[in-house]
């Protein structure tokens, strides 16, 4: 008997493809609307994805005690890419916010031109 069952298999498959697809979705989103500072959500979204492929690597062992390792590096990997990934999205406001910034301003320099 394995640790996971043949429908929980599935959700962590096509977890893991779905979170492959969205850093894709995020990488394009970036390049369609020339926004460079996308790419860095998408960079910061592999920590969560390497972190989902230990859990799926020691469940397919069966939860084995000699890889109980990559329960803690799955756990510091989470920490690293939601912080990353918290990084990423300030990175985005802080560029759209100054973006609108320098719009402003220049809108008030070709008006009182």
């Amino acid at each position: 008997m394995h640790a996971l069952s043949f429908h929980t298999w599935v959700i962590h498959i096509s977890s893991v493809l779905e979170w492959m697809l969205a850093i894709a979705a995020v990488t394009l989103w970036g390049e369609r609307r020339a926004e460079p500072e996308w790419r860095w959500l998408a960079v910061a979204m592999l920590p969560a994805l390497a972190s989902a492929l230990c859990a799926c690597t020691w469940h397919l062992f069966d939860n084995a005690p000699e890889l109980h390792w990559l329960v803690t590096v799955q756990a510091a990997l989470t920490l690293v890419g939601n912080s990353a990934l918290a990084a990423a999205a300030w990175w985005i406001w802080r560029s759209h916010r100054q973006g609108r910034s320098e719009e402003h301003t220049s809108e008030l320099q070709s008006h009182s031109d």
